[in-house]
């Protein structure tokens, strides 16, 4: 059996985007101490990467509609091994926040524009399960942008670890551009006003706004937990270092095992049934986080991160099946409110931190996760309709589309 390199490539694109996102988030407690900041401060450098994005997305994704795919993966996965490399460089919080800033400007078109080559160059009934391979290699990418930095910084410091990184985005990059095919099913947008057209289409669709209303709680929770409970474990009693706040992340790894799953339980139990059956298992893992024992706080986090992986898959694949038109548009107006979010979600814990603490943070958390479950009980629909033949449909306007191109290129 022939490998299918192009799966492979979208599951380097999101190693690449999430080994960078999230990689100062297990020394934050370090770095606090070190330039004298507190929590809410410190957490900049997280949410100055996710305002970036949630900023940018809809544009990368409109241009994206018009240049093309593969280009612009590849360009920006070069790029954006720059600022991490001035990461290590900087001398004061606020340089970092710049450079992680624009270090988030670099990242929509890798992984929006790599969800959209999804959309076009698979089936509908495939797109499920390859986004839930992409949303693989983010948990490898998630878990190993923070393992490594956190082992590292206890070995060499926390500027060289940043350096290594940004050695293996350069690698992660040529693999890409080696082995991801160029675009054949991709047809450009007549400009970049008929693309901002079809992004004002895709805001006046409400399916697509619930869609982005679920991705908005999906990483206000994922910050919220992840950021906050390094401080949590780095206080006393538990006095975690930043290697062992490195190696909590480990949960992460949960992605590679049930992402795959995402189109096996969209088939069998429809997009809104398997959602909500995911928040409910989430509010347990979020319990489990105010327990005391350290086994109970690892297994809410695996819960959690389950959870949130397998919502951010099955969001992500229901986009591309519900935008037939300007799929990029429609998948960076995703990543802003994805990313929205998250910039929230780094920012209003630390308030609730500073109120109530840990409770504090995991009380907003479960509050979000029910308004999320509730948007997706009354909006999504329970069965898609058309399934089989919808599928059909599409796959024979794909058919014609490809003899069409076929047609032209002679």
């Amino acid at each position: 059996m022939a490998i299918d390199f192009r799966r492979f490539a979208v599951a380097i694109t999101g190693f690449c985007t999430f080994l960078n996102l999230y990689a100062p988030q297990a020394l934050l407690p370090d770095l606090s101490r070190e330039f004298g900041v507190g929590p809410t401060e410190i957490s900049s450098m997280i949410t100055a990467s996710t305002l970036a994005i949630a900023l940018t997305a809809p544009f990368t994704g409109a241009i994206a509609d018009v240049l093309g795919r593969k280009r612009l993966i590849t360009a920006a996965m070069f790029a954006v091994a720059v600022p991490t490399v001035m990461v290590a460089l900087s001398r004061d919080v606020q340089a970092i926040v710049v450079w992680r800033f624009i270090q988030g400007l670099m990242l929509p078109p890798i992984f929006t524009v790599a969800l959209a080559y999804v959309g076009d160059e698979w089936r509908p009934a495939q797109v499920a399960g390859v986004a839930g391979i992409y949303v693989a290699g983010s948990s490898i990418g998630g878990f190993c942008g923070r393992l490594i930095p956190g082992v590292l910084s206890e070995v060499i410091g926390w500027r060289p670890a940043f350096l290594v990184l940004a050695a293996i985005l350069l690698i992660g990059a040529i693999v890409v551009a080696t082995t991801l095919p160029r675009e054949r099913r991709f047809r450009r947008s007549e400009g970049f006003v008929a693309s901002g057209r079809q992004m004002l289409r895709h805001i006046r669709n409400p399916q697509l706004i619930a869609i982005y209303a679920v991705g908005f709680g999906v990483l206000f929770n994922f910050i919220a937990v992840f950021t906050y409970v390094s401080f949590h474990l780095a206080a006393p009693p538990y006095d975690f270092t930043p290697a062992k706040l490195g190696l909590l992340f480990i949960t992460y790894l949960v992605g590679i095992l049930c992402a795959p799953m995402t189109g096996w339980a969209v088939t069998r139990f429809g997009r809104r049934g398997f959602i909500l059956v995911l928040m409910a298992i989430w509010a347990v893992g979020l319990a489990l986080l105010l327990a005391a024992p350290v086994s109970l706080i690892v297994l809410g986090l695996v819960l959690c991160a389950g959870c949130g992986m397998l919502c951010q898959a099955t969001s992500t694949g229901y986009v591309t099946a519900t935008a037939h038109e300007g799929r990029s548009s429609a998948v960076g107006l995703y990543v802003s409110s994805f990313y929205v979010g998250g910039s929230v979600g780094g920012f209003v814990p630390g308030l609730a931190w500073s109120v109530a603490g840990w409770p504090g943070v995991i009380a907003l958390a479960a509050a979000v996760l029910v308004i999320i479950a509730a948007i997706v009980a009354v909006v999504w629909p329970g069965r898609e309709g058309g399934g089989r033949k919808a599928e059909k449909a599409e796959d024979r306007k794909r058919a014609t589309d490809d003899r069409k191109r076929k047609t032209e290129e002679r």
